[in-house]
């Protein structure tokens, strides 16, 4: 998201899972959501950097735009900045861009911002009186107020009579990435919430009902801990301070317009928080649709799904509505029928789709153990869910690899950089697997090795499966 001082993946993610699944009140897709930013937002706390991960978030049901434009114009902070710009008019402003320290303190007192006495006689520049700092930065960056020359006046926007609804979205858009790009520089009043803010607000995202104060106070916690590597004695420490420390950051964050409810105890993103979050997802290039994006995919049979999905038209969050349209065992079955008959490719996807499925679908992915060509997923899935199956040996393990990498062979334009290389573990393990795939028995598998032959961007494996490959014609298999 726009701002996240956590952003390194420096923990095992098995264990993290653990840990999230601790909290109780969050269904299953916001704590994946929740560990997911955690390891894909990490910058803070000295940890190393990480690629960023893509996210699917459930759809949502957004207000329309005609609504949250009206809305925009009530958010205090909105209310307060364009305030604050006619309060400035025009005026000489700081070589740093911002009000003498004077003018400062009379805006302050003037405009009734909630400054302390003490702290507004103490500031030595206006960067140090936070909400006024705040507001002013909304107000230049979004162009209520211009700086030219030394020169504060009334900007573009300040000047406007009327905004069409997309572009009062624009602005709003606007206001919410300079208030979570504050986060860097002190936003809430709570380093630790700064520090967490982004994963805080995909999880509230992920669930639209609201979330307890304790919940969000034990994920943070929880992410603090393991991401930031934090002391057991930080974290005694902030188990007392933290809860107030949140609703603090709370209160501000409902001052920006974000969020709603903390009053009643189950804070949640407001329709405009909602909006604006799920621009910053999107920035990002996560997976966050509205439920009216992804319900055309509803409807299809299991084969159309699988097939949108291959062809990128329908993203993961898709699968969820299509799965609530149908009773557990009816969607596991028209997925396996598809999955049979189909290429390696359909069948990653209708395996990806089944997993999402628990032991209700029992039944069909029993039947499906007679199957050749997926009896072996079928036992994988069973085993997951501590259901009796027949035992998997490493050849059946070779042979499911095999008919992953093979699932590559079907992409259109062909695999030159295939990231379909990267489900499995480099160097020693990766050779070791295709020295024995000329014996999994798959038919795709001298494919498959010529594949890795071909792109494998490591001189090594790319070398052993021209060997393998060349063991696997001639017949010669050790």
């Amino acid at each position: 998201m726009a701002n996240s001082g956590n952003k390194g993946n420096v923990f095992d993610l098995g264990e993290l899972r653990q840990l999230v699944d601790d909290l109780g009140e969050v269904p299953p897709e916001a704590r994946t959501a929740l560990l997911s930013e955690i390891a894909a937002d990490a910058e803070g706390c000295d940890c190393p950097d990480c690629g960023a991960e893509v996210l699917s978030f459930p759809p949502v049901v957004l207000t329309g735009d005609a609504e949250l434009a009206a809305a925009v114009l009530s958010v205090p902070l909105v209310t307060d900045a364009r305030r604050l710009a006619e309060w400035t008019g025009t005026r000489q402003v700081t070589a740093e861009r911002l009000l003498p320290i004077e003018a400062a303190r009379a805006a302050v007192t003037e405009l009734g911002l909630p400054v302390e006495a003490a702290d507004l006689s103490a500031a030595t520049g206006a960067e140090e009186l936070t909400r006024l700092h705040l507001l002013w930065v909304v107000a230049v960056n979004t162009g209520l107020l211009q700086i030219i020359g030394g020169t504060a006046s009334p900007g573009p926007l300040g000047r406007s009579e009327r905004l069409t609804h997309r572009a009062m979205l624009e602005f709003w858009d606007g206001v919410v990435m300079d208030v979570l790009d504050r986060a860097d520089e002190g936003l809430t009043g709570s380093s630790v919430v700064d520090d967490h803010l982004a994963e805080m607000l995909a999880t509230m995202y992920s669930v639209s009902e609201g979330l307890a104060g304790a919940t969000l106070v034990k994920g943070i916690l929880q992410s603090h801990e393991v991401a930031c590597e934090a002391s057991p004695h930080e974290i005694r420490r902030l188990t007392v301070t933290l809860p107030g420390e949140l609703a603090g950051a709370l209160d501000l964050l409902a001052y920006c317009g974000l969020i709603e409810g903390a009053g009643e105890g189950m804070p949640r993103l407001s329709p405009l928080g909602l909006w604006a979050v799920r621009q910053d997802l999107l920035r990002e290039g996560h997976d966050a649709p509205t439920l009216e994006e992804v319900s055309v995919f509803a409807d299809l049979d299991a084969r159309a799904l699988v097939e949108s999905m291959l062809a990128g038209e329908a993203a993961p969050s898709a699968v969820a509505v299509w799965l609530e349209r149908r009773a557990p065992a009816d969607a596991a079955r028209e997925l396996i029928e598809v999955a049979a008959a189909g290429t390696p490719a359909q069948r990653g996807t209708a395996g990806t789709i089944l997993e999402e499925l628990g032991p209700e679908a029992e039944a069909p992915v029993r039947e499906a153990l007679g199957d050749p060509t997926m009896w072996r997923y079928a036992a994988s899935w069973l085993h997951i869910r501590d259901l009796e199956a027949p035992a998997l040996s490493s050849a059946d393990s070779t042979w499911v690899a095999v008919d992953t990498l093979a699932s590559l062979l079907h992409l259109d334009g062909g695999p030159e950089e295939p990231a379909g290389f990267d489900a499995f573990s480099p160097g020693e393990e990766l050779e070791r697997l295709v020295e024995e795939m000329p014996a999994a028995d798959h038919p795709d598998a001298i494919a498959v090795l010529d594949l890795l032959a071909a792109h494998h961007p490591e001189e090594s494996v790319a070398k052993a499966a021209r060997k393998s490959a060349m063991r696997a014609r001639s017949g010669a298999i050790a």
